[in-house]
């Protein structure tokens, strides 16, 4: 049982890995949409779609009847509340492998979709869809955060149906190195923002956003970037965070109850009658801390989650450009972002999603800060010195990136540009 803080603190050192053992997982999401009237795909398309995928190995997941993923190793494909899913990746040692896994995946995707007379679209914020115009989908839990989620931030159901974004997972070694992660993960959310933007049009318009997905979760219940986030997030700190942070809910034998009116301190001190006032469990624990929306938060180690989904070409280019800073460079990137003030960080996580490059911190702009981090995190990269087969170290997933600074031009700007000629949907599709 979570019956003290202790425990909690102990949850997160059980995280701690030596440098050796270090992990990448990535999370990716899609939207998919039927070819034939542009309309997103429902619950019955998905359930052909997940049959398809059976044939590459995929095993199904229940909930009650209804089958709402699939996993394969230690990979997962999962339902999001608007019937976009998401990859899972397995932990694997590096970018190659990673970059691989998503390939695989590809593959895979293309002929169900092919198949299915389905279309993919890789973009932070849905372009062409009205929220009342998305299918749900039977997963339990999502019926109760639709109900719930709009009383604590104004887009949470944006967030919920016409969101997709990237996620990187990465490890910590210590406290302290957990710390200092975690210091430059929040530190750099502006700059994610800015480089990753590939959300610029909303129901078929320009939305004068760059990277309107980030506006959306800034006006999501349970989100944002915390001030406490800067400070030296201990364990202990963090556990104070989550401990004092509302439920979302809880499951109950096979129910999901609504846990609003209560804090984890309510559940850990047995006051929830719903539940006959047990005490939380490691899966209770583990539930509540998937249900923090932040723009980055910690479980048995470090999510990043600030970046738009982008297309197959660039999917690899955030997980290297975290991982280089994060796994390679470490002490150098802190040295440079201890530096910042950190309301001047804030006040750019809040103009970036429209502002973009051209948002302002510590007097230069973010174009700066992203090609100065890039050349960090190329330095990080090197350090690591992993190659592939083919002989190139894991720099080579930073081409597209490099080629965004160079041109000053993110994805949302290519779209924009792209859309804005003609309107024509079928630049929205991947190819």
């Amino acid at each position: 049982m979570i019956d003290s803080k202790e425990k909690i603190i102990n949850y997160f050192k059980s995280g701690i890995k030596e440098p050796k053992s270090f992990k990448i997982g990535i999370e990716h999401e899609k939207f998919l949409f039927n070819n034939s009237n542009n309309k997103r795909i429902d619950y019955s398309k998905i359930k052909e779609m997940f049959t398809a995928l059976l044939e590459f190995g995929w095993n199904p997941v229940f909930e009650k009847k209804n089958i709402i993923a699939l996993n394969k190793g230690g990979k997962n494909i999962t339902l999001e509340p608007g019937n976009q899913i998401e990859l899972s990746g397995d932990q694997l040692n590096h970018m190659h492998e990673a970059c691989a896994e998503s390939q695989d995946y590809l593959f895979e995707l293309k002929q169900v979709t092919k198949k299915l007379d389905i279309k993919i679209v890789s973009a932070g914020f849905d372009p062409i869809s009205k929220l009342s115009e998305i299918p749900n989908n039977p997963k339990q839990r999502y019926e109760l955060m639709t109900k719930d989620m709009p009383l604590g931030g104004e887009l949470s159901l944006d967030m919920m149906y016409r969101t997709c974004g990237t996620q990187l997972n990465i490890d910590y070694s210590s406290e302290e190195d957990f710390i200092k992660k975690f210091r430059v993960a929040n530190s750099i959310v502006p700059i994610a923002i800015a480089l990753f933007a590939n959300s610029s049009i909303v129901e078929k318009k320009n939305s004068n956003y760059l990277s309107y997905r980030s506006k959306v979760w800034q006006s999501t219940s349970r989100g944002g970037l915390p001030k406490l986030f800067f400070e030296n997030m201990s364990f202990e700190k963090y556990a104070d965070f989550v401990i004092n942070f509302h439920i979302l809910f809880i499951q109950y034998k096979d129910q999901y109850i609504s846990g609003r009116k209560y804090t984890f301190k309510d559940f850990m001190e047995g006051k929830i009658q719903e539940i006959g006032n047990r005490l939380p469990t490691e899966s209770d624990l583990t539930t509540h801390l998937s249900t923090i929306f932040t723009e980055n938060r910690v479980k048995k180690y470090i999510e990043l989650r600030s970046m738009d989904t982008c297309g197959w070409d660039c999917l690899c280019s955030g997980p290297a450009f975290n991982i280089g800073m994060l796994y390679g460079n470490l002490d150098e990137v802190y040295e440079l972002i201890s530096t910042w003030e950190i309301d001047k960080i804030i006040n750019a996580y809040l103009e970036a999603p429209q502002k973009g490059f051209n948002t302002q911190l510590m007097g230069k702009d973010l174009l700066y800060w992203s090609s100065t981090l890039l050349d960090l995190s190329r330095k990080g990269l090197e350090n690591r010195d992993i190659l592939s087969k083919k002989g190139n170290n894991e720099t080579v997933f930073l081409n597209h990136l490099q080629k965004v600074i160079d041109n000053k031009t993110t994805n949302a700007d290519h779209m924009i540009s792209k859309f804005s000629k003609n309107e024509n949907l079928d630049e929205l599709y991947d190819k």
